[in-house]
């Protein structure tokens, strides 16, 4: 027989405690943050490698040339040491491409910006994007996105302006571009125009100092004039030269009085400020740190704070030169 009465069993050796107390498992992770998605209507990424691929063919093919017709011991690349192709060089490329040597000269500007030719000294040899050219779409985006970057460089300003205004545009270029992303659609460049009016504005007024002593009264003998307004005559031809720099490097189109992003300039606007936002999201402020106080400071974070702040500190700079400070201060 059995009996009835319960017996504390002697197996149980710890006591029970509530389920909440219980350690979570090791191998419990926390949920990642899902990747950004461009906005809806943009192209997958092989189709925007194969628009930049189109867009960059002349350039890769002058640095393909470069590639087997540069180098030590075969021939230098420029005469000065600084980039710029030297007359026999360029002549010699033109004779074998069957192509003019101001077309020559351009394509091997464009390749250099691009990233698909290094040049050290007087020698030339292909960049990494080159050797990856027809495999890796990133390494096609991202040398297209250089180029996009210096558009400025690509097609330098006209003659006869002030290089205190020609910074201003370029400065105030990124919020005309990113009012064309958010448009999704053409846009009067005389709206434009006025959005770049304002912004110049600003920054003109952010540059002012607060002068030291006591201020008299704007209208009083003696009073500093406010800044002056941009005037629509004088950054009139300076967006004309801004927006057809950028469609030169096929960011936009222009036409009819009008500008519109195309596919590549609308992803590359939206890659631009996702980058912004990753770098507005540094929580320990070392984002304006140097590259070893940025480390420093992660030192003293938990790993997934550090991995925010150090990927916030390098979505803010340029990645070459992120790469070599921190290498620096390694």
């Amino acid at each position: 027989m059995t009996s009835r009465i319960p017996r504390d069993s002697r197996l149980r050796l710890v006591r029970p405690r509530p389920l909440a107390a219980a350690p979570q498992a090791m191998n419990q992770r926390r949920p990642r943050r899902p990747a950004p998605r461009p906005p809806e209507g943009t192209p997958a990424r092989s189709e925007l490698a194969g628009m930049a691929r189109s867009g960059l063919a002349d350039a890769a093919r002058v640095a393909r040339w470069a590639d087997s017709a540069l180098g030590p011991g075969r021939g230098s690349a420029t005469a000065d040491g600084k980039a710029t192709l030297s007359d026999a060089t360029a002549a010699h490329a033109a004779r074998e491409l069957g192509l003019p040597v101001a077309k020559v000269r351009a394509d091997w500007d464009t390749a250099r910006l691009a990233g698909l030719v290094e040049v050290h000294g007087g020698t030339a040899r292909p960049g990494w994007r080159l050797r990856a050219w027809n495999r890796d779409d990133s390494a096609v985006l991202r040398g297209w996105v250089a180029l996009f970057d210096a558009w400025s460089l690509a097609h330098p300003e006209p003659a006869g302006h002030e290089p205190g205004a020609v910074a201003e545009v370029v400065s105030a270029m990124p919020q005309v571009l990113s009012f064309l992303q958010l448009s999704a659609g053409p846009v009067p460049v005389a709206q434009l125009l006025d959005l770049l009016e304002q912004r110049v504005t600003e920054l003109r007024t952010e540059r002012c100092e607060v002068p030291y002593g006591p201020r008299l009264e704007p209208g009083t003998p003696g009073a500093e004039p406010d800044p002056a307004p941009a005037t629509d005559t004088a950054l009139a031809p300076l967006l004309d030269w801004a927006l057809h720099a950028l469609a030169a490097v096929g960011a936009l189109t222009c036409g009819d009085g009008q500008a519109t992003l195309t596919p590549l300039g609308s992803w590359a606007v939206w890659v631009k400020l996702e980058q912004i936002c990753v770098a507005a999201q540094s929580p320990a402020g070392n984002i304006e740190q140097s590259a070893e106080g940025m480390l420093r400071g992660c030192g003293r974070l938990r790993p997934n704070a550090a991995r925010a702040e150090y990927r916030a500190w390098l979505a803010a700079r340029p990645v070459g030169s992120a790469v070599a400070e921190l290498l620096g201060a390694a």
